[in-house]
């Protein structure tokens, strides 16, 4: 992905930073971040996402849904099945980038 200048706040808000806090701790997790890592190859239904990460159905639902309250991913469903895929582009960029962090070490 293409790096762009960042601006950021001298002084953020509180309630910001309370958000990227938030935001963090949801992907703070390990099994949460199995299920982002496998959603940035793009949407995947529960059924095939607990059979890859190697959980039950259930276990995986209960991750998603705190995923979806931090608006890390979403979903649709078709028929009986539903489909998850990361919220938007950002997601993806911030696991690249901090992977690619990481790396770095």
């Amino acid at each position: 992905m293409e790096r762009k200048k960042i601006t950021i706040p001298n002084k953020p808000d509180t309630a910001y930073l309370e958000k990227l806090s938030d935001l963090h701790k949801a992907m703070g997790d390990y099994t949460r971040m199995k299920i982002l890592w496998k959603l940035m190859g793009g949407e995947i239904c529960v059924g095939d996402l607990a059979k890859e990460i190697g959980i039950t159905e259930s276990a995986v639902s209960h991750q998603l849904r705190a995923l979806k309250i931090a608006r890390l991913i979403r979903c649709h469903k078709v028929g009986k099945n539903v489909f998850y895929v990361l919220e938007d582009e950002h997601i993806k960029w911030i696991m690249a980038e901090t992977y690619a962090h990481i790396l770095e070490q």
